[in-house]
């Protein structure tokens, strides 16, 4: 299944009342993530920094860079495939150019995270948007 753009996730998320409900929905959408075969979860593909084990796998077709990502939280999951709504299958300057804080803020997702959470989060952006970078400037 598809993930939902930045902005379906934005309009999803209106619909609930209370933060738990909306944590649910988050959760569901880690769901629909594709799953990381075991073989890549590996010291070099971890995010350092965040709470929980998180990896990131990066392909390229074209000019779009594609991730693969995972995590051994169920909330994680669905942090990054709120981040993924963002970045998956973009080119290497709409990633370093999308307005995350803008995007998390109209979330008001930081405020409902633990520092420990937001702070991983912002090491599993930080991560996305320097592998970005160097992609830009290997292909510059």
């Amino acid at each position: 299944m598809a993930l939902p753009t930045t902005d379906e996730i934005l309009d999803d998320l209106t619909f609930f009342d209370d933060w738990e409900e909306r944590y649910k929905y988050i959760i569901d959408l880690g769901k629909d993530l594709p799953e990381m075969d075991e073989s890549l979860r590996t010291p070099e593909r971890l995010v350092k920094g965040c709470q929980s084990n998180v990896w990131i796998e990066v392909g390229r077709e074209d000019d779009r860079l594609q991730f693969l990502v995972d995590s051994d939280a169920v909330i994680v999951r669905g942090l990054l495939a709120v981040v993924m709504a963002a970045y998956n299958d973009k080119t290497p300057s709409e990633i370093t150019g999308f307005d995350v804080d803008g995007y998390f803020q109209s979330l008001d997702l930081e405020r409902h995270l633990s520092p420990t959470r937001g702070n991983g989060l912002k090491s599993i952006v930080a991560r996305i948007q320097s592998i970005a970078q160097a992609s830009q400037t290997a292909a510059g």
